[in-house]
């Protein structure tokens, strides 16, 4: 019996038999500092995650508890990163796509289908862009989820290299006092140099 909803899309190809799906996201387009972190994730087919939501609308606590939930209930999981100086070679569109492909890459199992938030990938994979994937999508929902912990988790780390930057509050994103922290102490090898750093 399907589920419907978030799963929708889900339901309809594993119906068709692709056994291997996976959902593909990206976190980390709008900071000043930090790396973009793509995750990947393949669920088991008719599987279900209760109350699954895209990660920008979960608190830290219950996306931790997703975290676990996923990881623990899918076939596989992985993720991508491009950090802040190829971002500035190539372009933030470029490196966020880089990192989609890495973290497909990163897969043990490798998927019959893909599942994209947004933008269209090159891949021999069967695939689908989907517009607000992580909201219409539960497998881009749960890759976002793992992007977005697995890069606040980096950007924590980061906060213990340069702590008077403040990354573990923020996480890299242009809040006003990330700003004045860079007009104090100017820019790490972290910091994104081709984005706008003035107020």
């Amino acid at each position: 019996m399907r589920k419907g909803g978030i799963y929708t899309r889900e339901e309809i190809l594993w119906e068709k038999g692709y056994a291997f799906i996976a959902g593909i996201d990206e976190v980390g387009r709008g900071p000043l500092a930090g790396p973009v972190v793509a995750g990947a994730v393949i669920l088991k087919p008719f599987t279900y995650i209760d109350k699954l939501k895209d990660s920008k609308k979960l608190t830290p606590a219950k996306r931790a508890q997703f975290f676990s939930l996923i990881v623990n209930n899918c076939i596989d999981w992985a993720v991508g990163m491009v950090e802040a100086r190829e971002i500035d070679r190539i372009n933030i569109l470029q490196a966020s796509k880089l990192a989609m492909q890495q973290a497909i890459k990163n897969l043990k199992q490798k998927p019959d289908f893909l599942l994209i938030d947004a933008v269209k990938l090159s891949s021999e994979i069967p695939s689908q862009s989907i517009i607000k994937g992580d909201e219409n999508s539960a497998s881009i929902a749960c890759a976002s989820i793992i992007a977005k912990v697995m890069r606040d988790r980096l950007m924590d780390n980061l906060s213990l290299i340069f702590p008077q930057y403040g990354f573990e509050k923020h996480k890299g994103y242009p809040t006003k006092f990330h700003r004045e922290k860079i007009a104090e102490y100017g820019l790490t090898p972290v910091h994104r140099k081709t984005f706008k750093f003035k107020k």
